[in-house]
């Protein structure tokens, strides 16, 4: 046997770490969906081989497309699961997109078969649906529309969903072939933050070296429990809230609908997760509701100049915020956008656990991490060990520059699109990731903004308008803001903390001249050519990503 045979033989393998984590935990809670049903790692072994047994009653064949439309569930899972174990592609679609949307996926990924929830097929138009075969609930995988008759006959001689005879009386008799690292797992059409969306083609290599890392990083065991509430069809809560956490041998519970702060910390009291994922948005409202009315009280702000009593009270609240989030977690990873600097600062000053990470869907998608007793404040992490990472600057530790990336996470190109994918990545094979950032001597990624909206000073300063937010954001009546470039002058768009607000009883005047008030101090905290002129409040919620950043492009054009 060669060396590299050799290694191929030993190298972990996406399916088979999925197939030895059923095997291993069989008997163990695997899915579950809050208030709801759920399956052991044995029964999820049923629902495949039911699955797979569709697969080939409507002629799928390895390396179709898999098209999947749900809100997070039990279900879901094991559609994605089945669908890359039998080496097909799964193309999983956001339940927020407009039907329009979903049609134009479904079309342009080439899928043959649909799984959808029933909810979200009623507004569809299976006639618009051109190359699919059939399409299933994901509500016991009913039959829901098909082209051919034949295909529907052959469907409904299966037994239908759990209620299905045991397949494998034993884990041992559960096998699944491994899938090359090299072949396509998933197509994932990300909504993007400045355009149409396009779709990332991740091979298995991809979400294996995602994994593999957090297998290695994050420490979860079997057993541990898991709340998933993040989109799984975004890549950053599928990774870390459902991959990574069921070849861990977790428990994994899904909370449907898109979820209140209050929903969350309901399921977090009840299931008392061992790590959370989340994103900025999240934290910042439940530090807002639960935490700042204290800290913001004359009383609170006096005793916490006294050093012996703020330690004490540091503490105390500490131990209240763990308790929040189910008590038993080790840490909170914070991705998809940048954590409120007030927010950060003030966890790291009480000593709270977590850790802010980052990534994008072309990388599957963790570029750069650090345990949260390695985190550095206004860091996202450093790179991980399957990726170069480099600065284009001169001075990469000082002056910032796009960060570029390269190594075995990142995607293998955009579908069916090869002028996107060479603008992403260049012929040396780096991703260009449209981010601005520095890295320091250890790794350690700071983010400063995102090259297409760098605005430009009146003597030619860079002027990075996310770091305006997040200074603008911690000011009062601010809920969130946007920076923004109108004849030459710098103005804020402000969506107003619309609760605070009406608890004060402050009117539509009274608010405008508080924002002005925001706008004096905001400006003394910045350097002259980066001033706000203006700050205009804005009357509706922004329009956000699955990852909560702000679609920047859709307001562009001025209040």
């Amino acid at each position: 046997m060669s060396a590299k045979e050799g290694a191929a033989r030993t190298r972990p393998n996406l399916v088979g770490l999925i197939g030895e984590s059923i095997r291993k935990n069989w008997t163990r809670p695997a899915l579950a969906d809050w208030e709801g049903t759920g399956l052991t790692y044995g029964q999820v072994a049923d629902e495949i081989a039911l699955l797979h047994e569709i697969f080939r009653v409507c002629h799928v064949a390895p390396g179709d497309k898999v098209a999947l439309l749900g809100r997070n569930s039990a279900a879901w899972g094991v559609v994605w699961l089945a669908t890359v174990t039998y080496g097909a592609v799964i193309v999983p679609i956001l339940p927020d997109f407009r039907p329009d949307d979903v049609h134009h996926i479904v079309n342009h990924s080439d899928a043959v078969l649909f799984f959808v929830a029933d909810a979200l097929f009623a507004p569809l138009d299976p006639a618009q649906l051109r190359g699919v075969t059939a399409v299933l609930s994901l509500a016991g995988f009913r039959l829901r529309y098909s082209r051919k008759e034949s295909v529907a006959k052959s469907l409904a001689e299966i037994p239908a969903g759990s209620a299905a005879a045991r397949r494998f009386p034993d884990p041992q008799r559960f096998r699944i072939d491994d899938v090359d690292d090299d072949r396509l797992a998933a197509i994932v059409y990300t909504s993007g933050t400045t355009g149409f969306s396009k779709g990332v083609m991740l091979p298995h290599r991809s979400l294996l070296a995602n994994v593999v890392y957090a297998q290695e990083n994050m420490g979860l065991e079997p057993g541990d429990t898991i709340v998933s509430f993040l989109p799984l069809a975004h890549a950053f809560g599928c990774a870390f809230e459902f991959l990574f956490p069921f070849t861990a041998g977790c428990s994994i519970t899904f909370l449907a609908q898109t979820p209140s702060p209050k929903i969350i910390l309901d399921a977090f009291g009840a299931i008392r997760p061992r790590l959370i994922l989340s994103v900025p948005l999240v934290i910042e409202k439940i530090y807002a509701k639960r935490l700042a009315p204290i800290l913001e009280k004359e009383t609170t702000k006096i005793l916490m100049m006294i050093p012996p009593v703020r330690r004490i009270l540091q503490r105390k609240i500490r131990e209240k915020l763990v308790a929040v989030f189910g008590g038993r977690f080790r840490e909170i990873v914070i991705g998809g956008a940048a954590l409120n600097g007030d927010v950060e600062r003030f966890f790291r000053a009480i000593g709270f656990p977590f850790t802010c990470g980052y990534g994008m869907t072309e990388c599957g998608p963790l570029i750069s991490y650090a345990s949260w007793r390695d985190h550095k404040l206004g860091a996202v992490g450093r790179k991980v060990d399957t990726l170069e990472v480099r600065i284009d600057s001169a001075d990469p530790q000082r002056v910032p520059g796009e960060i570029l990336v390269r190594g075995v996470n990142v995607m293998a190109g955009y579908y069916k699109n090869p002028d996107a994918t060479a603008a992403a990545i260049d012929a040396d094979g780096w991703l260009h990731t449209g981010d601005l950032g520095v890295i320091d001597a250890d790794g350690t990624i700071f983010i400063r903004g995102r090259s297409k909206t760098v605005i430009l000073g009146p003597s030619g300063q860079n002027i990075y308008p996310e770091e305006i937010e997040a200074k603008l954001n911690s000011l009062p009546f601010v809920g969130e803001s946007l920076v923004l470039e109108r004849n030459g002058r710098l103005f804020a768009l402000v969506y107003p903390d619309l609760e605070r607000v009406d608890h004060l009883r402050i009117d539509e005047r009274e608010l405008g001249l508080r924002m002005e008030k925001n706008r004096l101090a905001l400006n003394k905290l910045l350097p002259s050519y980066a001033s706000i002129a203006k700050i205009d409040v804005y009357s509706e919620e922004f329009q956000k990503t699955p990852t909560k950043k702000i679609k920047r492009f859709l307001y562009s054009g001025g209040a």
